[in-house]
């Protein structure tokens, strides 16, 4: 469970400026109800062009609306130039923290904020730009890097934690950590030719790389995995939790569990879910 501080329970139970702006001057839609997290923005200026009326409109978890409502009140009385410097770092001070797995939350206010900037200042949407690394979240190589840059994000976790990508099926990893690495000039070592395992080896390292890789990632979503037998190169496991009655199980199974054990354990495994 996460731990969330007085001032995000506060915002999330008792938010503020929750609407929409009907003759607004800045109009800001980012995220899409498909993959969890839809806000919309708007502002209104005063006669010295500094916002007087900032109001929101949500789709998401406590995180969200918290981040959400708090960057309405940290709005009220800029001028547009001071509004464009706040930054998802920002949202999360002013709450007092977020759980990093919900760092996501901020970044989308962010966003939000620059869309409606944009929209008052007459810039034309932008198109996407870059390569799509994450195709579950249509997030590109351009977004990964900008969060690891402007947050100093090492693994492929705390990505997933500001932009979501590589929370779905898990085939973009290897690209991701590609990304981290470049950004933060990190040399790749050649991969070591595999070692053959003992049977005894295999099942402690599958067991490890259970408990300390996939179970957690799936423990974010109310999922979880067990373990039932391994008959040489098969692992044969249980999906529980919400993973056990989600439509995607077949996708997170061969994409992100058996994609994993191939890359920690040994490329010839198969990863088959009891009945």
């Amino acid at each position: 469970m996460w731990e969330y501080t007085d001032k995000v329970k506060d915002h999330f139970l008792n938010p503020r400026n929750v609407g929409e702006i009907k003759d607004a001057d800045g109009i800001g839609e980012v995220g899409s109800l498909a993959c969890g997290d839809a806000l919309k923005l708007t502002f209104k200026l005063d006669e010295n062009k500094r916002i007087k009326d900032a109001q929101f409109q949500t789709f998401g978890c406590a995180s969200a609306i918290a981040s959400s409502s708090a960057l309405t009140e940290m709005l009220k009385g800029l001028t547009l130039e001071e509004a464009e410097k706040i930054s998802n770092e920002n949202i999360a001070e002013y709450l007092g923290g977020l759980p990093k797995e919900k760092m996501h939350c901020s970044v989308l206010g962010r966003d939000a904020l620059e869309k409606a900037i944009g929209s008052y200042r007459g810039e034309s949407e932008k198109k996407i730009e870059g390569e799509i690394v994450c195709e579950c979240f249509g997030v590109t190589d351009l977004e990964i890097k900008r969060v690891v840059a402007e947050n100093g994000l090492i693994n492929v976790e705390d990505v997933t934690d500001y932009v979501k990508a590589g929370g779905g099926c898990g085939k973009c990893h290897e690209r991701i950590q590609e990304i981290i690495n470049q950004i933060n000039g990190i040399q790749i070592q050649p991969k070591k030719k595999e070692k053959a395992l003992t049977n005894i080896q295999k099942i402690k390292l599958i067991q490890e790389t259970l408990s300390r890789e996939i179970q957690p990632a799936l423990a974010k979503d109310g999922g979880d995995i067990e373990l039932i037998d391994v008959d040489g190169n098969k692992v044969i496991v249980k999906l529980r939790g919400t993973c056990a009655t989600c439509s995607k199980s077949e996708l997170t199974l061969k994409n992100y569990v058996e994609t994993k054990l191939r890359e920690l354990v040994a490329d010839s495994i198969e990863v088959e879910e009891v009945q």
